[in-house]
């Protein structure tokens, strides 16, 4: 039910604010948050989707998706994620253009805003506002994304083998993506800043003793270089120090492994998040601290952070979110 209000702002102006009331609100449009439209429009929830700041989410910043089950040949991402969003209109989600820029979940129904004033009280949330790739914030990086630049070494490796790649951090994360790397590369560049890495033990000694990748400790990137995608990178060793060196590598994909950002600022002070600020769910569930809101994607998932499994969470807090309403 949608109630409509004007406000007068004088000189003639007015705008129409709304006061809504929805089964179901989603946040977010990844897979995610497309998935749980999808099960939540067939379950007749008639849910209501707010794509956000990025429509798609992060799988839109690739390229062509080669690991998402059903597509043998690969699919555009931004091809998937239309092929999402219009299946879930086509079951009865109404999806939004604009963000939601205020929750208060202190009670149930939760009250939300969007960036226009529009009110929203909704008996249930699904929360599947993604996670942000951390970037060192070259304007090459954006110049080159999805042309040598890449955040997710599982998602684009493969376009790499038998090729030359550098990876930019030293902690776990980064070894891992430069482990994963290693068996499809011609050889593995990790950039660390830091005169050693961070990682434990374990992932410093297997990154150390693989033949293929070098460990670049001490360095920065400055720069990328390339006439039609990333064919080098510019570093410099000891930034700053009395010994700067200033050295060019021939690289043909450039790995961003800094970790990433949760999308969870408008939540904070409400859902129990870990201390990187991922909302924590209960185990085998997608139920969050509070009764009602449920999390799904990479903003509860710190570890795998691939589309699919996205998805797969996605369809789990529809179906609970249908369980929920049904005793009530």
């Amino acid at each position: 039910m949608r109630l409509t209000y004007l406000l007068s702002l004088g000189n003639r102006q007015h705008l129409d604010i709304t006061m809504e009331k929805v089964k179901t609100l989603i946040i977010g449009s990844g897979p995610a948050g497309y998935t749980a439209a999808i099960y939540a429009g067939r379950a007749n929830l008639q849910p209501v989707l707010y794509s956000g700041l990025q429509p798609g989410g992060q799988l839109t910043t690739t390229t062509i998706v080669e690991n998402f089950p059903g597509f043998h040949d690969g699919i555009d991402a931004n091809q998937l994620m239309m092929e999402m969003k219009q299946q879930a209109e086509t079951y009865g989600a109404d999806v939004r253009d604009g963000s939601i820029v205020k929750a208060d979940l202190s009670s149930r129904p939760f009250h939300v805003e969007d960036e226009r004033g529009n009110q929203i009280e909704a008996d249930t949330l699904i929360i599947a506002t993604g996670a942000s790739a951390k970037y060192l914030g070259l304007s090459d990086e954006e110049k080159y994304r999805g042309q040598g630049v890449s955040a997710c070494a599982t998602c684009d490796g493969f376009f790499y083998r038998k090729r030359t790649v550098a990876v930019v951090g030293g902690g776990d994360t980064a070894c891992e993506e430069a482990m994963y790397l290693s068996g499809l590369a011609k050889k593995v560049y990790m950039i660390v800043r830091k005169p050693q890495l961070r990682a434990a033990e374990i992932m410093r000694k297997r990154v150390t003793e693989k033949e293929n990748i070098e460990i670049l400790y001490n360095t920065n990137t400055v720069g990328l270089f390339g006439d039609d995608g990333v064919q080098g990178a510019h570093l410099v060793r000891f930034k700053g120090e009395p010994n700067e060196e200033k050295f060019d590598i021939a690289i043909d994909g450039f790995f961003l492994a800094i970790g990433h950002t949760p999308n969870t600022d408008l939540f904070k002070g409400q859902l129990e998040m870990d201390d990187h600020g991922f909302i924590v769910t209960k185990p085998k569930s997608t139920a969050t601290n509070i009764e009602g809101v449920y999390a799904a994607g990479d903003v509860a998932d710190p570890t795998y952070r691939q589309g699919v499994v996205a998805a797969a969470t996605g369809a789990m807090a529809a179906i609970e979110v249908d369980r929920f309403l049904q005793k009530q």
